[in-house]
């Protein structure tokens, strides 16, 4: 599974992710493929995909929705994201399961990352939308302050400290760079990689 890391403090929200997956064709064979994994989908909100690399198809379908809609608070984004992008999810794992068995290669989880103007003391938001329950339902989580996928527990425990400090956010930028590559050196992600940042000017992709 692709690598995917979050934090947040007051300041805005950090990104991270590896822009590698992996689908298997019709003979069942696993092909190697470079996608987007982070999506803005409004000025101040964006979608990390995780899994399968149809969840980027299902992104760009929920951007398109949401623009559409011009939802810009993520609360409100967060609750139109779910119910939207569960019968996305359902008709993909339907679809899937007529061919091959379910797998972890099959699955799909999202993460929406953005800002709210309803509370100013904690103005971003970050929501794991993955399948809590049964397949292939979705539900949807709130993270407090960081968060990765696979878990990074050592990684998250000093991220977590950072963003509870409200350490500035090119520090905790940094750290999440140094974690990337100390993972790519020990073979276990491969890259390429994607950074972004959502701040009171809104979402910025950076170049790794």
């Amino acid at each position: 599974m692709s690598q995917i890391i979050v934090a947040q403090n007051i300041y805005g929200i950090i990104l991270a992710a590896e822009n590698r997956a992996i689908q298997l064709d019709e003979k069942g064979e696993e092909i190697h493929l470079k996608v987007d994994r982070i999506i803005p989908i409004a000025t101040h909100c964006g979608l990390l995909v995780t899994g399968a690399a149809e969840g980027t198809d299902m992104g760009k379908a929920l951007r398109d929705f949401i623009r559409e809609e011009r939802m810009t608070d993520v609360q409100d984004i967060y609750g139109a994201s779910l119910a939207f992008l569960s019968t996305e999810y359902e008709q993909f794992m339907r679809k899937k399961c007529e061919l091959l068995p379910i797998d972890p290669i099959h699955q799909v989880s999202f993460i929406l990352a953005g800002k709210t103007e309803k509370d100013r003391e904690m103005p971003f938001r970050l929501y794991f939308l993955w399948t809590k329950k049964k397949l292939p339902r979705l539900d949807g989580d709130e993270i407090s302050y960081a968060f990765s996928i696979p878990r990074r527990m050592g990684l998250e425990f000093q991220l977590n400290k950072m963003a509870k400090e409200n350490a500035p956010l090119k520090d905790i930028l940094k750290k999440m760079k140094e974690a990337m590559e100390q993972l790519k050196g020990r073979g276990e992600v491969n890259g390429p990689f994607s950074f972004g940042t959502i701040t009171e000017e809104g979402v910025q992709l950076l170049s790794p």
